[in-house]
Formats: C-alpha cells, structure tokens, sequence
C-alpha cells in the first residue's frame, strides 16, 4: 500500500520558512520523479515544483522561484520542500505527488499540509 504523509506545514509570518517533507512509504522511490502542487481557497490546484529521479528540478513556477527549493533523499524516501521569504500568496494546502517514471506512469497523492502566512 502506497502511502504519501506531508509534514511541517503551519502558520508562519510573512518573510519566514517552512520546510515541508512528504514521506513514502510501499513503493521504490527512486522510480518515482516527486512534485509539489498547491491549491490555495477558491483556486485550482497549481504545480509548484517536480524533482526528477535522479534530483534535479524542473517545473519551478514563476511565483515561487528564488524562494522555493525542492530536493530528496531516496535513501529516506523522502521529499522536502524548503520555502524561504514567504508570502500572504503562498497561503494553501500543500500536496505532494508521485509519479512511477519507470513502469506505468501511476501517479500517486499525499494527503496536504496547510501553509499559512500571515502576521
């Protein structure tokens, strides 16, 4: 059973960090390029960031570059996303994905962790 558990999510004032992890569990997650999305109140679910298998990043939106930086550590099975200058717009729940680059492309949704900014 594949399970994907965010973490580190909480209110913070803005110009602070958060880092967020996602921890995976029931799969090989070195097959699996790892994303970030977010979906703030009324809005669509947006991609913040993707980190390839072997580590490098792509996807960055424009909203979040230079502040937001994603990374991995496949030997934890763990994804993080370190989120420095914050901002009142970055306020939402945060996903992590996972998507198998190696066999069938399944793709798989952790549960979100709440971001808010805000003094």
């Amino acid at each position: 059973q594949v399970q994907l558990v965010e973490s580190g999510g909480g209110l913070v004032q803005p110009g602070g960090s958060l880092r967020l992890s996602c921890a995976a569990s029931g799969l090989i997650f070195s097959n699996y390029a790892m994303s970030w999305y977010r979906q703030a109140p009324g809005k669509e679910r947006e991609l913040v960031v993707s980190i390839k298998r072997s580590g490098g990043s792509t996807d960055l939106a424009d909203s979040v570059k230079g502040r937001f930086t994603i990374s991995r550590d496949n030997a934890k099975k763990t994804v993080y996303l370190q989120m420095d200058s914050l901002k009142p717009e970055d306020t939402a729940v945060y996903y992590c994905k996972a998507r198998n680059m190696v066999l069938n492309s399944r793709e798989y949704w952790g549960q979100g962790t709440q971001v808010t900014v805000s003094s």
